[in-house]
């Protein structure tokens, strides 16, 4: 963990509304996405994620409209994903406000997707979102698509391993299984991952706490994202900063936390 270390808050969007469930279900509205980018931007947040996670399950692209609307109150880097199937998609999204694209289903379907957004806008700004659900028989990862609706029986290491070859230079990695759950991340899936590839993991799905984010980073991530809990308020980011420095994690900018 040389390298400063990136909490990210995810919002979940649907229907223009923050949305947040467990495994991707019965999801609850849990505000407004300008509102809860502004008050992570002042908590302290290094980034911000946003996902529309209703996209692709109803055939279309992401709702423009909420990423400029976001953008124009955030300063942090912003990456978007849900509904991009092709270079057009990604672009629009750019030029709405997205410092980063993340693409999932699409690319599970059409690997060629990632390459042609690494060679149109650089690596570091193609993120694979990638779902993943330990197996039936409990025998490694499958990849996930669909928001969650589609088990594709694919592993999900040799997939995150041929997505950087392809391309992606960063990679959103979401345990399906934790996602909600308030578990804890998915340590092995983590480990597994990071193990597979060169690029930067940023662990997803089942944060409840700093020791949670630090056994994360400690797998192998370099970032953590998380929602429930910081929609919730059951924790704040300026807190999870002061207990992550206080356990060695280089962080950014103390000074602007209460």
């Amino acid at each position: 963990m040389s390298l400063t270390v990136r909490i990210i808050p995810c919002l979940d969007v649907a229907d223009g509304r923050v949305v947040k469930g467990t495994k991707f279900q019965d999801l609850r509205d849990a505000g407004d996405p300008v509102a809860l980018a502004q008050r992570y931007e002042r908590e302290g947040a290094d980034e911000l994620t946003l996902l529309d996670v209703s996209a692709t399950p109803a055939g279309r692209t992401h709702g423009l409209q909420v990423v400029r609307a976001v953008r124009a109150v955030l300063a942090l880097p912003l990456t978007v994903g849900g509904g991009v199937r092709t270079l057009e998609d990604a672009r629009a999204l750019l030029q709405a406000g997205a410092d980063k694209v993340a693409v999932n289903t699409a690319a599970a379907a059409r690997p060629e997707l990632l390459t042609e957004l690494a060679r149109a806008f650089g690596c570091q700004c193609t993120v694979l979102a990638l779902d993943a659900a330990r197996r039936m028989d409990g025998a490694g990862y499958e990849l996930v698509t669909h928001s969650g609706r589609t088990r594709t029986g694919r592993d999900a290491i040799a997939w995150a391993r041929e997505a950087t070859a392809r391309g992606a230079g960063e990679i959103v990695l979401t345990s399906f299984d934790r996602d909600g759950t308030g578990l804890g991340y998915d340590l092995d899936l983590i480990r597994q991952v990071s193990a597979a590839v060169d690029v930067p993991v940023v662990a997803s799905g089942g944060a409840r706490s700093a020791a949670d984010m630090l056994a994360a980073l400690r797998a192998g991530a370099q970032a953590v994202l998380a929602a429930g809990i910081f929609h919730r308020d059951e924790v704040g980011i300026g807190q999870l900063k002061n207990e992550l420095a206080a356990a060695g994690v280089p962080i950014r900018a103390l000074e602007v936390m209460s």
